[in-house]
């Protein structure tokens, strides 16, 4: 159960950092002003990006976790 916790709030930041540096980058800007359904490639792009950062935020933690127990 620890290591559901670690992963998840790992996750959750690991999401947010990404979403954060898409926004930096001005990615929101380019869903918002597309010409077609947003639902098509831009925002899955935008959705696989962000749950990207939150895998890599939350194995990272795992793994670092588990190097730490002895």
């Amino acid at each position: 159960m620890e290591s559901f916790r670690i992963f998840a709030w790992w996750f959750i930041v690991g999401s947010v950092m990404a979403l954060s540096v898409i926004m930096l980058q001005g990615g929101i800007r380019e869903v918002l002003q597309a010409q077609g359904p947003l639902w098509e490639v831009k925002l899955a792009e935008l959705l696989t990006a962000i749950a990207g950062g939150g895998l890599l935020a939350g194995c990272v933690a795992l793994i670092l976790n588990r190097i730490k127990k002895p």
